[in-house]
């Protein structure tokens, strides 16, 4: 799976979306209801990495395997809906 940029693309889209649900399902509570806002320092960090890699990485498919502009961005918008990467994965990172 690493070895092919789509392969690579799949793995860090898994690693965005479960960074994203920890962030707005555990890190975010902690820090406004529990008054521990570090949680969101270090898991926001986290995936804000992933997420950056995720764009790099999905601009070079995207060139790679000439996919349409509706595809890439779709994808795109897939990053910032929680469970948005899995569906992504699902339907169009599949070879």
């Amino acid at each position: 799976m690493l070895k092919s940029s789509l392969g690579r693309l799949r793995i860090i889209a898994f690693l965005e979306g479960v960074s994203l649900l920890i962030l707005l399902g555990i890190a975010m509570p902690l820090k406004y209801m529990a008054g521990i806002p570090e949680v969101v320092r270090v898991v926001g960090m986290a995936h804000g990495v992933l997420f950056i890699l995720y764009v790099l990485l999905l601009i070079q498919v995207a060139i790679e395997r000439s996919w349409s502009f509706k595809k890439s961005i779709l994808s795109f918008i897939a990053s910032f809906v929680p469970f948005g990467t899995f569906y992504a994965d699902a339907k169009w990172f599949r070879e």
